[in-house]
């Protein structure tokens, strides 16, 4: 097998802690009500669009007119969203600097707007630590679609054997495998680091 040069990071629920929750539960100020609109109104599947690139005024203009009842919360996303972004995870960013200082080579992979990514770069210095990011919003494609997996592994010539990919999200962990990569579903970062030692071991039998 071909020793693990290269690691990649999903940023948000693996570097970053975003949950929209933050911003929303002030808000609305009831839990349910927040609950509801976030399954039903401002969704995870409507966030994924904007991830892929949709701008957030053509997001926001198509969820109005489907739901004008909750017109001022849908607006408050773009306008709130840094504060639905709420730090780093420390122990997450020990295990990058960590990995940096061990020699692997680090690079991040991630759903995220176009409109809003400069925001993490500006808040959070340890993402100078990657040697490269692919965004979705920028590149127009997202996770687990397989596209900007072989836009991250052509752009950086990332041999897929050579890579592990860590991810929150067991489908966009499953389509890295399919495509040759190892991968890991982050549940916490000792855990992570316990997979991923086994994972450089087995690499080098």
């Amino acid at each position: 097998m071909s020793q693990i040069k290269n690691i990649v990071f999903d940023f948000g629920g693996v570097l970053v802690d975003w949950n929209s929750r933050y911003y929303y539960r002030g808000y609305f100020n009831d839990d349910s009500r927040m609950e509801y609109f976030l399954a039903n109104i401002c969704t995870d599947e409507w966030n994924l669009e904007n991830d892929r690139g949709r701008s957030y005024a053509e997001g926001v203009a198509q969820l109005t007119a489907l739901h004008p009842e909750f017109r001022e919360a849908i607006e408050m996303f773009p306008v709130h969203w840094g504060d639905m972004l709420r730090g780093e995870k420390p122990e997450s960013v020990a295990l990058l600097r960590s990995l940096k200082d061990e020699g692997y080579r680090l690079y991040g992979l991630t759903n995220w707007s176009a409109e809003n990514i400069h925001v993490a770069f500006e808040r959070f210095d340890f993402l100078s630590l990657l040697e490269g990011t692919v965004v979705s919003g920028i590149e127009k494609e997202v996770k687990p679609e397989p596209q900007i997996y072989r836009i991250l592994l052509d752009r950086y010539s990332l041999k897929p054997e050579q890579t592990v990919f860590i991810d929150d999200k067991e489908a966009n962990v499953e389509t890295a495998r399919r495509l040759g990569m190892h991968g890991i579903v982050f549940t916490g970062a000792e855990d992570a680091r316990r997979k991923l030692d086994s994972i450089i071991a087995g690499a080098r039998q």
